[in-house]
């Protein structure tokens, strides 16, 4: 009885992770999944777009395939994942999205043929139209293999015979690189721009639940402090991530917003299509990206 026990406290991550009890069919509603690294990345990279969704009634799912217990300068293990764990919940309500964290430790995350399973169970579950994540090439290893396990998981959402446990989609998603700024071997190239402006202190306040990150570890990396006080900070953050807009982008909102309204964008997010997933018409991305108009 004993040994039982220690197995299902074992198993306890496991099963909230997965607890999704999400199988979307609700037609009209569009299904986001963003993946990331760690608590934190999905809201950096597509805050603001995923905001605009929540907005409209759609739905978002946040997931990090790592807990982040090693991102902090003067603690990490189970408790500063627990501490991350919890900053991401909080997230979650601000964004208006849900959030997933794994169990998996932070700077040791590998393309595994398991989580390759669970990235597929996860794309499945929450029967997804739209799969965002970043490039493979990226400064960060666990970015570059996050980036690697969702390209593997690509096309095999839709097989019957791989996760078998799970039943597969009927269509295969369209998959998305989020924005960085690494050249090579080549340069992100912005196919999808979403305009963020009138919600970019909103994603601030979102991200602004990651205080871990944002208010003590990234800061110290680069061995400045941060505030103190929440207005402050919540300044301050604003300063940090407000993003000029490269003219490819800029050309990508005239592209998708008209000439006038494209040219006075001050905040955006900018996404590449995968060629790993579906393919989709000019017509296709204006219904899946409903806030463009």
């Amino acid at each position: 009885m004993k040994h039982l026990l220690v197995l299902i406290l074992l198993f306890i991550p496991f099963i909230k992770a997965f607890s999704l009890n999400n199988t979307f069919n609700d037609e009209g509603k569009i299904n986001v999944i963003v993946i990331g690294a760690h608590p934190d990345d999905a809201d950096g990279s597509t805050g603001g777009t995923a905001i605009k969704f929540a907005e409209l009634g759609h739905n978002v799912l946040f997931v990090s395939l790592t807990n982040g217990d090693a991102g902090h300068q003067s603690m990490g293990g189970g408790v500063l994942a627990k501490r991350r764990r919890t900053e991401a919940e909080e997230a979650a309500k601000r964004f208006g999205v849900k959030y997933v964290v794994l169990e998996n430790h932070d700077g040791e995350l590998l393309p595994t043929l398991e989580l390759r399973k669970d990235v597929i169970r996860l794309i499945r579950e929450w029967n997804a139209d739209i799969v965002i994540g970043p490039r493979p090439n990226d400064y960060h290893p666990d970015h570059r293999n996050t980036a690697t396990v969702i390209q593997d998981a690509a096309y095999l959402v839709i097989v019957p015979n791989v996760v078998t446990d799970t039943p597969p989609l009927k269509k295969n998603p369209v998959f998305l690189y989020t924005q960085d700024r690494f050249q090579k071997p080549y340069p992100f190239q912005p196919d999808i721009a979403i305009d963020i402006s009138d919600v970019f202190d909103k994603k601030i306040y979102g991200m602004a639940a990651h205080e871990s990150q944002y208010f003590d570890w990234l800061p110290w990396t680069v061995g400045i402090e941060a505030p103190t006080g929440e207005k402050e900070r919540l300044k301050w953050l604003s300063s940090n991530r407000e993003r000029v807009i490269a003219p490819s982008v800029r050309q990508s909102l005239i592209k998708w917003y008209g000439e006038e309204t494209g040219a006075k964008v001050t905040q955006a997010e900018a996404f590449e299509i995968c060629e790993y997933g579906t393919r989709p018409s000019d017509e296709e991305i204006k219904r899946l990206f409903p806030m463009i108009k």
